[in-house]
């Protein structure tokens, strides 16, 4: 009776190392995001934009803008945008979610130098759903010179992609960098992607005898 109750102490004391040794051996769990999409909020990601203005009676211009995003910072720089011969940096924080109704917003911070001086809040975004896409950036420029002029800009798109490298719809626009009679340009875009490089045109006001053109190129690296 003896020997069996020493080997069956015997024995449990085995199972107890057994089981010790593979709850210690065993991965551990934790909330760390995996590797994988750690390293891809740490990868910077560039873009570089260039639109020409070709204007009926009035100064045709190139309105460059770059930018750079590295996780929730957001980096920007515009020129000829607010006015022309004038420059503006950008600061943003990106926020994103969704998934087949897909949003995107950055709110921003600028400064704004040259022709304009001034501060500006402002943002960028987009909501996205099936092939449908709704794009909005605005601004509102304080003058630190003369506050009666302080202006709101915006620019917005609403396009449908039929093939991911076609795409047409929609556009507006509210800008002081040249004289306009409207308040509001209304007009038509049409854009083809081939990679990481997209040309789109843009007609603003169709209707008058001499609309405005617009030619923008992008690439994204």
């Amino acid at each position: 009776m003896r020997a069996r109750q020493t080997a069956l102490a015997a024995l449990v004391l085995c199972a107890g190392q057994a089981l010790g040794q593979t709850i210690t051996d065993g991965p551990v769990a934790t909330n760390s995001p995996p590797p994988a999409i750690e390293n891809e909020a740490r990868k910077w990601s560039f873009s570089a934009t260039a639109m020409g203005y070709l204007i009926p009676d009035s100064r045709d211009y190139v309105q460059p803008t770059i930018t750079a995003d590295r996780g929730w910072l957001h980096l920007e720089a515009r020129y000829n945008y607010e006015n022309l011969d004038t420059g503006s940096a950008w600061l943003g924080y990106n926020f994103s979610g969704g998934k087949k109704l897909a949003w995107e917003v950055t709110p921003m911070l600028g400064g704004v130098f040259g022709k304009t001086t001034g501060i500006a809040p402002g943002y960028s975004g987009s909501l996205s759903w099936w092939k449908l896409q709704l794009y909005s950036e605005s601004e509102y420029v304080l003058d630190t010179g003369n506050s009666s002029v302080n202006f709101l800009y915006n620019w917005s798109e609403l396009s449908l992609a039929p093939a991911e490298w076609l795409r047409f719809g929609l556009v507006t626009q509210r800008t002081r960098a040249y004289h306009t009679d409207r308040d509001i340009q209304r007009g038509l875009l049409v854009g083809l992607s081939y990679k990481k490089l997209s040309i789109t045109a843009y007609v603003f006001n169709p209707d008058e005898s001499r609309p405005t053109l617009v030619l923008a190129a992008g690439l994204q690296f």
